[in-house]
């Protein structure tokens, strides 16, 4: 299943209001919990219990831990009890997509990089941008070119509409920071999306900044023209 889909499966599967009392109980207790402790908290019958909280483990949100409860081992000592606990991953659904998580991963290991190597934090992270773009690339399945780049942008949230032999993106996915902290944060895109399109391979297409009106600050033109935007020296 797609990342993005899984992540609204998990929060729609919390609409369902017996659900999500089992899951509010669940993650506020100190250690993983059974079916019959949820089922006598709340009041629920044991099955419905066993069905709400399979289907939580199913969607992510919560991870099943298998513990003997008698203090004791070997033969006699009675099967492992199912447990339920918070799941360790994060779960956050933003329509359009954002990636506020990826641009705080890269900012912060620019700092924490320049800071060790008195390198210029904006070098250090125009350098870890066009790296992750390439990681970005490398991860697509098939041949290169201009569909495998826009798998890539899809999957990134960029929203991608081909424009004759240029590409639009219609989203930004760091909209709010990149109008907070342009210059650096466009900067960043821009490298990023350089790092895929060199990963790919994709000939003929180049990321220049374009800032618009609700669309993404890099837009990706086709052919040889050149209308004056592309990499700064920041």
């Amino acid at each position: 299943m797609d990342p993005r889909t899984a992540q609204v499966a998990a929060v729609a599967a919390l609409a369902e209001p017996t659900r999500r009392r089992l899951y509010d109980h669940v993650v506020r207790q100190p250690e993983p919990v059974g079916r019959d402790e949820v089922a006598g908290a709340l009041d629920v019958p044991r099955a419905t219990v066993a069905f709400h909280l399979d289907r939580l483990v199913a969607d992510g949100l919560l991870a099943v831990h298998y513990e003997r409860r008698t203090g004791r081992s070997g033969p006699g000592a009675g099967r492992p009890a199912k447990l339920y606990r918070r799941a360790e991953c994060s779960v956050s659904v933003s329509l359009p997509e954002r990636r506020y998580d990826l641009a705080g991963e890269l900012l912060a290991a620019a700092l924490t990089e320049a800071e060790e190597s008195g390198e210029r934090p904006a070098a250090v992270l125009d350098r870890l941008a066009h790296a992750r773009g390439r990681e970005f690339a490398a991860a697509v399945d098939g041949a290169g070119g201009r569909e495998a780049v826009l798998r890539v942008l899809e999957e990134h949230g960029y929203e991608p509409q081909r424009a004759g032999e240029s590409v639009t993106l219609r989203n930004c996915p760091f909209h709010t920071l990149a109008r907070t902290h342009t210059e650096l944060v466009c900067g960043m895109n821009l490298r990023l999306l350089e790092g895929v399109l060199a990963g790919v391979g994709a000939g003929g297409l180049t990321a220049r900044l374009r800032p618009g009106a609700g669309a993404c600050c890099v837009q990706l033109d086709g052919g040889d023209r050149d209308p004056g935007g592309g990499a700064r020296d920041r």
